[in-house]
């Protein structure tokens, strides 16, 4: 049986249940911050006076965690492991990795607290007074959704107001019936489309009900290797991204990947819900999707947008801008009422259908892959490309943190074109190191 690893380069095909989306490695304790350029976009200093997610907890799904990282610790709350999370036996590591790479810098992302005088180290996430409740999932081959829909049920019933799911996988039914029941209790679900940069299309992002998230650069580019299809709705940075995990509890790492891209999406619901605590998960979506960002040359363009979505999240305006609530069930389509009233108790109904992802047809959803056998659950082929490095140091490695392409060495000003410099759209001047119009 194939594995699948965490966006390592693949050479051939292999066969996946599930596939991690973000680039694994590790980094030096020293100047994470200054690397974190999605802070500076979001201008996140603007966004904390508003939000910082307090009394939010997100669930992440993933497949481990080491919750003992020196910037996450205080905000990981008791977690729970659904099947054997030591075997994991659908992601295959590469020498070094560790099972609690991926999940731990997930939960930075969301819900980093940083450390030291002021906590100006480390990785802040961009909730950093959100609760992670970490949910470690056997990814095998062989258990065809039963944790994952196991931990997905467990999450709505502990609290969680917002489910951060970056990986993907192949349809199952019983995951859709535990989609369907969040959706039921108001949870705002998150999941990335996938890094094989073509058209194809993944599970949980797919199904109704739930977000789907593509990566973007700091230039407000779509990363070359983020899926394009319908199930786009939002983009975020996943482009070089810094956050903890690797060899140690001062560990960091570098990455790429519409995994951390879900994680914003996730930080920024955590944010709106925080701030908003009477709208309803599709209201909550609803100002994510009407305070978007997009390039000069899709501003007039027809949305969704197979690349772009609706654009790329802009929480400051998520939280400031007057935006109606809107209906309860948000822009974006849902699970239709008997799908939903069939799968909350956990029925497995495989014939039923739901609404496509932008408009009133229905689309059936069928299994992926290029045939079935009989009597067995045939898994997808996937190629998990990686664009780019990584840059992998032991904690007591180089002093100082990686550049990359791009990014700005502290005191530098932007690189040409970037969309942090001063926009002519922009009626006062925006600081270097900012997106414009939020």
């Amino acid at each position: 049986m194939g594995h699948t690893r965490t966006l390592r380069t693949v050479s051939g095909a292999l066969l996946a249940s599930t596939v991690l989306l973000s680039t694994g490695g590790t980094a030096v304790a020293d100047e994470p911050r200054d690397a974190q350029w999605p802070l500076k976009a979001f201008i996140a200093d603007d966004i904390w006076k508003m939000s910082k997610g307090r009394g939010v907890t997100v669930a992440v799904i993933d497949s481990g965690f080491r919750e003992s990282h020196q910037d996450i610790k205080k905000n990981m709350l008791p977690g729970k492991s659904f099947g054997d999370g030591e075997k994991n036996g659908s992601i295959r590591l590469d020498p070094g990795e560790d099972l609690r790479d991926h999940g731990t810098a997930m939960s930075s992302l969301i819900a980093g607290h940083g450390h030291g005088p002021g906590k100006s180290n480390g990785i802040m996430g961009l909730a950093p007074e959100s609760k992670i409740l970490p949910l470690s999932v056997e990814l095998s081959d062989s258990n065809e959704g039963q944790f994952e829909a196991e931990a997905i049920r467990y999450a709505v019933d502990n609290g969680a107001k917002v489910i951060n799911m970056s990986y993907v996988r192949a349809q199952d039914s019983r995951v859709q019936g535990a989609i369907d029941y969040a959706v039921d209790h108001d949870v705002v679900l998150v999941a990335g489309v996938g890094n094989d940069g073509i058209a194809r299309k993944w599970y949980p992002a797919t199904y109704p009900g739930v977000i789907g998230v593509g990566a973007v650069d700091k230039f407000g580019k779509v990363w070359e290797d983020s899926n394009y299809n319908s199930s786009v709705d939002l983009l975020a940075p996943g482009v070089r991204i810094p956050s903890a995990g690797g060899k140690g509890d001062a560990a960091y790492r570098m990455a790429d990947g519409t995994s951390d891209g879900t994680a914003y999406a996730s930080a920024a619901a955590a944010l709106v819900r925080a701030r908003y605590p009477n709208l309803s998960a599709g209201q909550v979506a609803n100002r994510l999707v009407k305070s978007t960002g997009l390039p000069d040359d899709l501003k007039n363009a027809k949305l969704p947008d197979e690349h772009y979505g609706y654009g790329y999240i802009q929480p400051r305006a998520a939280l400031s801008r007057d935006i109606p609530a809107g209906a309860k069930e948000g822009p974006l389509p849902m699970p239709k009422a008997s799908d939903s009233a069939s799968t909350a108790s956990g029925k497995d109904d495989s014939s039923s259908s739901a609404s496509s992802r932008f408009g009133g047809s229905e689309l059936a959803l069928v299994g992926i892959g290029a045939a079935a056998i009989v009597g067995v659950a045939v898994l997808l082929v996937v190629r998990s490309k990686r664009r780019g490095r990584d840059n992998e140091y032991g904690p007591a490695g180089a002093q100082q943190f990686p550049t990359y392409p791009g990014q700005q060495a502290p005191g530098q000003a932007p690189m040409p074109g970037s969309p942090y410099q001063n926009s002519p759209q922009q009626p006062t001047q925006t600081p270097p190191g900012q997106w414009p119009n939020q």
